[in-house]
């Protein structure tokens, strides 16, 4: 029994120590008291995450081709060549595929932006950092990639990096509790900032309380600071709810991201930012509306015309039987 006792009091005490250091972690920043050690695990778990993802992926050349796409837009056409070549080496395998077209969505929205990017292979989920939506990716200092540099994919905004290895890098998700990024509205550009919920819809609070909008209305990232932690023009959600409006200085939406942060893959860390904002060019095209249907109502005709109409047959058809009758 006293075993017993000891055992569940040094669990307690070892749960407590680790709030209490994910507390200072979150709070500290780029400050953070824990901020060696954190990098230090990075070191030493790092290369035994990318070395277990290497021996297993058949596709890691497909993203060193796209690792290398620091420079500006000027590559894209190279790089575009190169992931042409692969996809023939590659052959016709259904999870080659697919990453492929993951490969060819992030050079579009990289070209499109016009970011300088680093391609990366997702190669765990979940970190002992004290987050509770991270991923590690198989690129870090050796790579050029810095704290606090945006992370994206073909579809949108995948979050932030938070701690640099050697050769690896964990990003928070822009899904997390933790995560904030302020966004601008296409069009109207009404300012706001998004929170994430985990497994529901950003929570999106705007500025202005009295902000015209409306389900389907897109969201992009305004950007930072020096561009760190969010380059501009980064596409984020649409709005699928909207709270009523009740008078305050600001109103809440929820966004659905873009992002399907449970089956990430492949993403690309934004090493040079744009020279230009792109604003909204970066959004997806919105589906185009489906064909109107048109359809020709011929109207009855009028009560005593139809009347009239089917009085006649039947006198006809009454004289006829008269005259069958007749001998």
């Amino acid at each position: 029994m006293r075993d017993t006792r000891e055992s569940r009091l040094l669990l307690v005490l070892l749960i407590a120590i680790a709030f209490a250091l994910i507390t200072v972690d979150i709070r500290g920043g780029q400050e953070s008291p824990v901020d060696g050690a954190r990098q230090a695990a990075a070191a030493v778990f790092g290369p035994v995450e990318n070395g277990v993802a290497a021996a297993v992926d058949p596709i890691g050349n497909a993203i060193g081709a796209v690792r290398d796409s620091g420079e500006r837009h000027t590559r894209i056409a190279a790089l575009e060549k190169e992931n042409a070549e692969l996809k023939a080496e590659l052959g016709s395998d259904d999870r080659n595929r697919n990453r492929l077209r993951e490969l060819d969505s992030i050079l579009r929205t990289a070209g499109a932006g016009q970011y300088g990017i680093k391609g990366a292979q997702v190669i765990a989920i979940g970190a002992a950092q004290g987050f509770s939506w991270t991923v590690t990716v198989d690129i870090g200092a050796r790579d050029g990639v810095k704290r606090d540099m945006t992370v994206l994919n073909g579809s949108g905004l995948v979050g932030r990096v938070t701690t640099v290895g050697p050769s690896t890098s964990t990003v928070l998700l822009a899904n997390d509790p933790d995560f904030t990024v302020g966004t601008r509205m296409e069009k109207s550009n009404e300012l706001g900032f998004a929170t994430g919920q985990g497994d529901g819809p950003l929570l999106v609070q705007l500025l202005n309380g009295k902000a015209k909008v409306k389900q389907g209305d897109r969201l992009v990232t305004f950007g930072s600071s020096g561009d760190k932690p969010f380059v501009p023009g980064v596409p984020v959600g649409e709005i699928v709810r909207i709270d009523p409006a009740g008078g305050g200085l600001t109103r809440n939406v929820y966004v659905r991201p873009y992002v399907g942060f449970t089956k990430l893959d492949i993403v690309g860390v934004v090493v040079q930012a744009p020279v230009s904002n792109p604003r909204d060019t970066v959004l997806p095209p919105k589906p185009k509306p489906a064909p109107t249907v048109t359809v020709t109502v011929t109207p009855p005709p009028p009560d005593g015309q139809q009347a009239a109409d089917g009085q006649k047959p039947n006198e006809n058809q009454q004289g006829q039987d008269q005259g069958d009758a007749t001998p």
